[in-house]
């Protein structure tokens, strides 16, 4: 009877978790100076030992918009409307930019935190949380870089302007850290078994910047490759990013149908990734 009461009274009880949805948002909650801690390192370290450091978060978006426009714009000549070349890719690629890293620093959670994991006990999703709040950091720094190049355009005449859309913002916001996290913690599961998973994110990551519609609109693919656009438009991220660009630049294909149809898959692969995620940690200590 003294041994049940004992028990009664523990603080906490580690235990493998049985519901396959299972967010504990109170627990993450009590371990949030162990997240902050993480997002710190994740910020300080990544350019630690670098000579440009945190430079890097402003020159790769912009090297990577100046590449975009001479490529697709000016030799390949897709049009962007009323909308400078430049200002267009920086858009899509700033979206595109916040999602795509989500996606691979949360693709190998498992592999590259095993030590700490085999030690210590912390809710285990908080390690892809802290990755997703750190590039929302990141996204941040970016963001402000094309905020400038927008007012900068402004200024000198070009005739662009948000539009209603803008109160969107924070949902688009949340879409992207959905899919990112969702297929992140998916594929960070399955790496646990499967190793080569981890080569071939970062080609599939390459290759779907093609298919999202980030360096050109996605009237133009309706357009030349009608038989094949809907590879394109069906794309989630396609969606995101199309939307992104009509709210800031107010140009682009919006439908509320494609809008909630991204919402919808956001949340679901956000969820099946919860779930699979879930059912890894409990014993992939002893495959990893």
């Amino acid at each position: 009877m003294q041994e049940t009461d004992k028990r009664d009274n523990w603080l906490y009880i580690i235990s493998p978790n049985r519901k396959l949805v299972d967010l504990n948002f109170a627990e993450i909650w009590r371990y949030r100076d162990l997240l902050m801690l993480f997002v710190k390192r994740n910020i300080v370290t990544v350019y630690k030992q670098t000579i440009l450091g945190p430079l890097w978060y402003f020159i790769q978006p912009l090297f990577t918009a100046i590449t975009f426009t001479l490529v697709f714009n000016n030799i390949a000549n897709i049009p962007t409307g009323e909308v400078p070349p430049f200002l267009f890719n920086l858009t899509g690629i700033t979206a595109w930019n916040y999602f795509s890293q989500c996606f691979t620093g949360t693709s190998n959670t498992f592999r590259s935190n095993a030590g700490i994991f085999g030690k210590v006990y912390f809710p285990r999703v908080i390690m892809p949380l802290s990755t997703v709040i750190t590039n929302l950091f990141k996204f941040g720094i970016q963001l402000t870089i094309l905020i400038i190049v927008y007012f900068y355009l402004v200024s000198n005449g070009t005739n662009i302007s948000p539009n209603s859309n803008l109160l969107l913002f924070p949902v688009y916001v949340l879409m992207m850290a959905l899919l990112g996290l969702g297929l992140g913690m998916t594929i960070s599961a399955f790496t646990t078994k499967y190793r080569d998973l981890t080569v071939l994110v970062g080609f599939a990551t390459s290759l779907l910047v093609y298919f999202s519609a980030v360096p050109y609109p996605l009237s133009e693919v309706s357009e030349k490759m009608p038989d094949w656009a809907w590879l394109v438009k069906y794309n989630p991220l396609t969606q995101i990013i199309e939307g992104f660009r009509y709210m800031i630049l107010n140009t682009g294909i919006f439908t509320w149908t494609g809008f909630f149809y991204t919402l919808g898959v956001s949340i679901m692969l956000f969820l099946f990734g919860l779930v699979v995620f879930n059912r890894t940690e409990k014993n992939f200590i002893d495959t990893v």
